[in-house]
């Protein structure tokens, strides 16, 4: 006897829908006799992966790392060095093997280990754990050249110079981060205003004898002024466009420089730009200088402590700043742009103004930099300026996380003192042998550890938000809730 329930649901037009879905799920199903594939275990699965990835490797090194030519007589002499090519066939194997068994084919991966403790450990009695971080970073920046000169006073002047290099990123980094983090401009010509404050300050300097500490508002102003120049031309531009847009002007700026022979010394460069003094005071020997003035022993460390201070200064100021402006209504309109700007528009904000207001305090701490930059070296030319510094600024900015101030600091250190830092890796040498050079491998070390950050934390080493306004309670929001700098 037939179910008058079920020709009754046939009839209905969901009923019919439902009996059409079984018979294709029906329909679907594959014959009883056939078995499941069976999977390889999680040990095979990784090994097999690690193989494949090692073979890779192993084909994309064999003529850099295999050989190495050199200059002979009558000709060039090939050399075999199959040691440092299996070694590093080594690393990629070992390094696949523990990502896929640990961290990919792993049913409880090891990155779920650091997101439990992540709400366990972000605060330090009662204080946030990035504010307690700053704080100690703070300090250190501080009593540095105190404590380089108690601990390691052989390469005093060599950790300071590096020391004033990172200082110097950092401050480009902020104040690229009020275009691209706060603003979500994405402008790759940020060195362009970099070499306006440095051109700025040699050329008064050299020509008109005026001194740094006059020199260093009025380079921040004319950074500033081209930044304005800059923004009107992009105020209708998004994403990709803006960013061909910024970069051609950066290229613009260093051909004027380098083509106009008779105003900024063309590819010559500009020499004899004045160092920075102290109330009137030298950093030399002789009568009436520094040490003179104070009765202490000359010595040429002074003048980098001097300096370190200067970009110290120049640094937190551009933070404090920045921060500052993020609480205030030019702040907020920034975020709003950010994340929507037609949305910004329909609430009445003038984006013109919020553009405009966003690239030229960028560029007016790029400006600054740029001019301390002039004072430090005493000499710049167009080659100092190239694309290759926005990339690098760029790159810290998105490294440090978008909009994070500390952020930035994290991956300035991280980028150009390891840089630096590998070129004395000479401990190297007893894994490759004698004749490895670090200093030949340091760009790919740095490479692929770069490479293996965003892969770990793809939204940069800060993944989290502080929001500048908030109703009743203060909460962290995760960055991947944050438009990242496409404009739009």
């Amino acid at each position: 006897m037939a179910d008058p329930t079920a020709s009754t649901l046939s009839n209905r037009p969901e009923g019919a829908e439902r009996e059409s879905e079984e018979r294709r799920e029906a329909a679907r199903g594959e014959p009883p006799f056939v078995e499941a594939p069976q999977s390889d275990s999680r040990l095979v699965a990784s090994l097999k992966e690690a193989g494949i990835t090692a073979a890779i490797v192993a084909g994309l090194t064999l003529i850099f790392l295999a050989f190495r030519s050199d200059i002979a007589t009558g000709g060039l002499d090939l050399l075999a060095r199959p040691m440092l090519w299996l070694s590093w066939i080594a690393i990629a194997f070992v390094g696949r093997f523990v990502l896929s068994y640990f961290l990919f084919k792993a049913e409880r991966p090891i990155s779920g280990y650091f997101k439990r403790t992540k709400a366990t450990s972000s605060a330090v009695g009662g204080i946030p754990l990035g504010k307690v971080f700053g704080i100690l970073l703070l300090f250190v920046a501080f009593t540095l050249p105190f404590l380089l000169d108690t601990f390691l006073p052989s390469q005093n002047r060599y950790l300071l110079d590096l020391a004033i290099l990172i200082l110097t990123y950092v401050m480009l980094g902020w104040g690229l981060n009020i275009v691209v983090g706060l603003a979500g401009l994405l402008d790759l010509g940020y060195v362009a205003f970099y070499a306006v404050g440095a051109y700025s300050f040699a050329l008064l300097s050299t020509n008109f004898g005026l001194g740094f500490w006059v020199c260093l508002p009025m380079a921040g102003l004319f950074a500033a002024m081209w930044g304005v120049m800059l923004g009107f031309p992009v105020l209708r531009l998004r994403g990709d466009y803006l960013a061909i847009v910024t970069l051609a002007f950066g290229e613009i700026i260093r051909i004027v420089l380098l083509n106009w022979y008779e105003f900024t010394g063309g590819p010559n460069g500009l020499l004899g730009i004045p160092k920075p003094t102290l109330f009137g005071l030298e950093f030399s020997r002789g009568e009436g200088s520094f040490s003179d003035f104070f009765g202490l022993e000359y010595s040429s460390v002074q003048r980098f402590v001097f300096l370190y201070y200067i970009i110290l200064a120049l640094a937190l100021i551009t933070n404090l700043v920045t921060l500052r402006l993020r609480k205030l209504p030019v702040g907020r309109a920034w975020e709003a742009l950010r994340e929507d700007e037609i949305a910004c528009r329909s609430l009445g904000i003038n984006t013109v103004n919020v553009k405009l207001t966003a690239f030229a305090t960028g560029a007016m701490f790029g400006g600054f930099a740029g001019s301390f930059f002039a004072a430090r070296q005493g000499f710049i030319s167009p080659e100092s300026f190239t694309f290759i510094e926005s990339a690098i600024v760029l790159a810290i900015v998105v490294l440090g996380g978008l909009g994070s101030q500390l952020g930035v600091v994290i991956a300035s250190v991280v980028m150009i003192g390891g840089i630096e830092l590998l070129r004395n890796l000479t401990a190297l040498q007893a894994v490759f042998g004698s004749d490895f050079d670090p200093t030949q491998y340091r760009m790919l070390i740095f490479g692929l550890a770069m490479v293996g950050i965003m892969v770990w934390k793809p939204r940069g080493l800060i993944s989290s938000r502080s929001p500048s306004v908030f109703y009743k309670q203060k909460k962290k929001i995760g960055a991947d809730l944050v438009a990242q700098g496409e404009g739009h």
